[in-house]
């Protein structure tokens, strides 16, 4: 597994933050520093991450905004049954920018995405959904899927049930859903 370093998460939450600002969508400055950073233990943020600022996550529902940076990969994952409740269920809704969206279904001939380097074999539903500002998908619980910001990013707003995080199964083995950051070496 491979950390982020602090100061790369900081330069990530300002970056996410001025994404967001620009698009409208105000943040209290508590809120700015609590923007997680899932790097997803791969090393490589700007490819394979997801910036994101959780408004709310009760035992009934969850409220979110994810933003990606420019082509960055939300890697493809499900969200399983968890203590005889079954998975969550999410309403995608594009806010700002493109967000492509691949869900479990017939497979898109020559999809827009492009799939991270080195990570090919861990993508496998291509039902390419395309969002713009304004429209949104659910995706049904359980339902394998992935997605990825546009040509000048995305930002998303989530809608869903219950968020347990900690629990989504990923394809790529190599995932950590909640990697360790590392503090930066003292100068």
């Amino acid at each position: 597994m491979l950390t982020l370093k602090r100061s790369e998460v900081k330069r990530a939450q300002a970056r996410a933050a001025q994404i967001l600002e620009q698009a409208g969508i105000a943040l209290s400055a508590q809120e700015k520093e609590q923007i997680e950073i899932a790097g997803f233990g791969l090393g490589n943020l700007e490819s394979q991450g997801l910036e994101l600022i959780t408004y709310a996550n009760t035992d009934r529902y969850c409220a979110k905004e994810l933003v990606l940076f420019a082509e960055q990969t939300c890697p493809e994952h499900l969200h399983p049954p968890i203590g005889g409740e079954e998975g969550k269920m999410e309403t995608f809704r594009c806010r700002w920018g493109r967000v492509l969206l691949y869900v479990e279904g017939e497979v898109t001939p020559d999809i827009q995405a492009v799939l991270p380097a080195g990570s090919e074999a861990c993508y496998t539903v291509f039902h390419e959904i395309v969002l713009d500002p304004g429209q949104q998908y659910t995706i049904p619980p359980g339902t394998k899927h992935w997605f990825q910001g546009g040509a000048d990013g995305a930002i998303v707003s989530e809608f869903s049930s219950t968020s347990r995080d900690e629990f989504d199964i990923f394809t790529d083995p190599a995932i950590v859903r909640v990697a360790a950051i590392e503090e930066d070496e003292a100068e």
